[in-house]
């Protein structure tokens, strides 16, 4: 079973640049509190990196 990450929308996107809401929209992520499984892979890495500030992280499997 490959590894998953769990992320959770913590903060609003209200303020955050058109690139990091794209990026928050492209993981999955609608509305704060709400969590997504994500693959574990060099571009979600990427992903989850840039909006870091924005989200919570678990590592799942």
């Amino acid at each position: 079973m490959a590894k998953t990450f769990v992320v959770t929308l913590r903060k609003s996107l209200i303020g955050c640049t058109q690139d990091q809401k794209d990026t928050v929209r492209c993981i999955g992520l609608k509305k704060v509190r709400q969590s997504v499984e994500v693959k574990d892979t060099p571009a979600n890495r990427g992903q989850i990196m840039k909006v870091q500030h924005l989200v919570d992280v678990a590592v799942k499997g």
